[in-house]
């Protein structure tokens, strides 16, 4: 029985490499067949990588569970075919890559197999962020467009979303009518992969996008702000320098060891500002230099992190207080509209839309589900997303965020003020939020389902000393949002606190999103409430890993 099912992972693997096109993936397979290392190809042919709302996402490599050209080439003709069956042949879909390894190889396959079903394809005309794919989809008129990213996972990764018409990521029930058409083909040579016919663009969109930022700013404001700028290996540098230069800030200092595209990201262990250490080269700058705050932006450039001064070194600010911040320079701004986060983003944004009387909406976690509120005029998300101006980005968008913060951070300069201090005013009028996260990365993605069964089975009755006074399980749906896989917690005492668990939809983690309120009744309060709300949140933290068993 064993030896027939080796025969027949064997069979399915050279079945595959009879349809590799591409020599790497396939010379990689092939030593595996001949080195008959079963264990590997049982990891690469245990099923498919599975297209969902954030499209695909994994490992390079040759087989189904890898991606590669052979499954790149599979996931754009089951696209062409759901934009065919929704009444869109002959409409346009825009390509847009970063620079990390292979993305120009399936930036190139999907136009060819576009173009070979009869649709229109343009492929931007080298790597840029994935912001401006998102403004292009509209400014073009397209009917969709694919960014092949990986985002900030590490260098070994790469992925490909997909965007409909509206600009907006894809959801349900988008993904599961384009993974339907993906299943539904057969053989490669079956995808007509003609070796020309679509469009090479030029800069034009680059300029139209760069032209649209004027509209983040406010005429005249200040931009005399400082900064230290780093693109992280990525591709955010060529834009993010335009956009200053194009609105008189003075120029970023840039981190140099990581301002131009390198897919190795030699100077990091993961290309994420949030991960420990990858901020480092910039601190060392920002310390050489003596900027007024630090930028980032992660490799494909739709996040956007902010660090300022803090005790003679740096810290990095929570994507919750960024978002914050952001919001209250709008609200100062005038900006009308609809206000919105994910659920796993800080309940302070409420506070602020409510005391200005604006809209406030909660959504599920990402921007596919941000992007499609209702009246829209900001959102964000905790992991350092924001969407700043969706009539041009309906998507994150990491270089807009920075010249917003940037002129925030000019203003607050003028009057002899930090992005501190605005924090702290927040906590005045609104109380201190405090929010953490509790983060396991797992090489096992049973672990997570064995977590969110332990707390499915048995709920915690209090975390932290406070008492949980409501669970849901919210692959059930609550009134305002539909199911997906999380659990939420409200617990109530001497201070009001909200937990959520849910597995990343990106990477290989349970996430645990915390947030305590603290009272502040005044500014000389503000230290220790600060103090106070980190020891409950790490309180939490403590019980919480004990109830998941992990």
């Amino acid at each position: 029985m064993q030896e027939q099912a080796q025969d027949d992972l064997i069979t399915r693997a050279q079945a595959w490499l009879a349809e590799d096109p591409d020599p790497e993936t396939a010379d990689e397979l092939s030593a595996l067949i001949a080195a008959g290392d079963t264990a590997e190809l049982a990891d690469r042919f245990s099923g498919t990588l599975q297209f969902g709302t954030a499209g695909l996402r994994g490992e390079i490599g040759a087989g189904p569970m890898r991606m590669n050209r052979s499954v790149v080439i599979r996931a754009a003709a089951g696209l062409a075919a759901y934009l065919k069956a929704q009444g869109h042949a002959g409409g346009l879909v825009v390509v847009g890559y970063d620079a990390r390894y292979k993305s120009t190889d399936f930036a190139r396959d999907t136009a060819a197999v576009m173009t070979g079903a009869g649709l229109r394809a343009a492929v931007l005309p080298r790597p840029l962020p994935t912001p401006v794919l998102a403004y292009a989809i509209r400014h073009l008129g397209a009917v969709a467009g694919v960014e092949v990213t990986a985002s900030h996972n590490p260098p070994r990764d790469n992925g490909y979303k997909v965007y409909l018409g509206d600009g907006s990521q894809i959801v349900s029930p988008a993904d599961t009518e384009i993974a339907a058409q993906i299943a539904a083909v057969e053989k490669l040579a079956d995808v007509p992969r003609p070796e020309s016919g679509w469009e090479d663009l030029g800069d034009e969109v680059l300029e139209a996008y760069l032209a649209r930022t004027d509209a983040v700013l406010t005429p005249g404001s200040a931009r005399g702000v400082r900064t230290v700028y780093t693109a992280m290996h990525g591709v955010g540098k060529e834009v993010v320098m335009a956009a200053f230069a194009r609105h008189g800030f003075p120029t970023p200092v840039l981190v140099a060891e990581q301002a131009e595209p390198d897919p190795a990201f030699p100077t990091v262990a993961f290309p994420n500002p949030e991960e420990p250490g990858a901020m480092d080269l910039s601190f060392a700058k920002a310390s050489e230099v003596h900027p007024d705050i630090v930028i980032a932006n992660d490799p494909d450039a739709d996040r956007c992190a902010v660090a300022v001064p803090d005790n003679g070194g740096w810290r990095m600010l929570r994507g919750d207080e960024v978002g914050a911040l952001l919001a209250a320079h709008l609200v100062h701004k005038g900006a009308q509209g609809t206000f919105a986060e994910s659920i796993v983003s800080s309940s302070l944004l409420g506070r602020i839309a409510e005391a200005a009387g604006v809209g406030y909406e909660e959504t599920l976690t990402g921007f596919k589900w941000i992007a499609r509120v209702e009246g829209l005029r900001y959102g964000y998300e905790e992991a350092l997303g924001y969407c700043v101006d969706p009539e041009g980005v309906r998507d994150k968008d990491g270089v807009t965020a920075a010249l917003l913060v940037a002129e925030l951070a000019s203003e607050l300069k003028e009057q002899g003020r930090t992005l501190t201090d605005l924090l702290d005013d927040l906590a005045m009028a609104h109380g201190l939020h405090a929010t953490d996260q509790l983060s396991v990365r797992v090489s096992d993605l049973s672990v997570i389902a064995s977590a969110m069964a332990a707390l499915r089975a048995e709920p915690p009755t209090s975390l932290a000393g406070l008492r949980v006074t409501s669970a849901e399980d919210l692959s059930q749906g609550t009134d305002k949002l539909p199911p997906t896989d999380g659990l939420r917690y409200y617990l109530d005492g001497d201070y009001k606190a909200r937990v959520i668990v849910r597995p990343s939809g990106t990477e290989p983690k349970l996430k645990c999103y915390l947030e305590v309120v603290v009272p502040v009744a005044e500014a000389s309060d503000l230290a220790p409430s600060r103090t106070r709300g980190q020891e409950i949140l790490d309180a939490i933290k403590k019980d919480l890993a004990v109830s998941m068993g992990i």
